[in-house]
């Protein structure tokens, strides 16, 4: 997933974003609310960490506005504020799930996935085709019982494939979801990554679809 924190509290947000790349992600944040409105309204994250208590911009307003114009991106709020009204008003505004401060971060890692696997229609969180598993909790990956070791972006390509399965994703889609926003993205490396995914998975798992992109099949 590409994911952007939101948090003004640079220790928090450090430790946030360390635990989330070591678990594959591309982590972009930002430490006020005027940053992180411009970046979730121009970017194509795949789930945002918003805390609402921003400077500049509060985080309710922030996700007001994302949704009026239309952003659809997968929002979980995360804030010190623990009063009942604070999360209705958070999920009334368009947040998709609301945890307070402090938290342990294997349940923020649990929520981020239940927010993709939903964006997804996915109900397990093992997919599941042919011959491959995807573990989405651990990325762990088998192939014909056997497990397969693969490079952070090979699985980051592989599981973004898998989370759009069904439909036809872009290089250029596939490279605004790997790297970070001051990531050097080529779209051509792209094609490296499916044809190693290919030798190590099975020539049949991700289809090219000629002069457009890649996908697999949905089942």
């Amino acid at each position: 997933m590409r994911i952007l924190i939101a948090e003004d509290e640079a220790l928090l947000c450090g430790q946030i974003k360390k635990a989330l790349v070591i678990e594959g992600h591309a982590v972009d944040t930002a430490g006020d609310g005027e940053e992180a409105a411009h970046l979730g309204a121009t970017e194509p994250y795949d789930v945002v960490i918003l805390d609402i208590g921003l400077p500049t911009k509060d985080g309710i307003t922030i996700l007001k506005e994302w949704r009026k114009a239309g952003v659809e991106t997968p929002v979980l709020i995360l804030t010190a504020r623990d009063g009942w009204s604070e999360r209705v008003n958070g999920l009334d505004a368009g947040a998709d799930d609301y945890m307070p401060k402090p938290f342990h971060m294997p349940e923020l890692s649990a929520r981020l996935r239940a927010l993709m696997r939903r964006r997804s229609g996915m109900s397990n969180p093992v997919f599941a085709r042919g011959p491959l598993e995807f573990d989405t909790r651990t990325q762990r990956v088998v192939v014909s019982g056997f497990p397969v070791e693969l490079t952070a972006q090979e699985c980051a390509v592989l599981a973004y494939l898998i989370h759009n399965a069904g439909r036809m994703v872009s290089r250029t889609e596939l490279s605004e979801h790997i790297y970070e926003y001051d990531g050097e993205r080529d779209s051509n490396t792209i094609a490296v990554f499916v044809t190693r995914l290919r030798k190590k998975l099975g020539a049949d798992i991700i289809t090219t679809v000629r002069g457009r992109g890649y996908m697999i099949d949905s089942g």
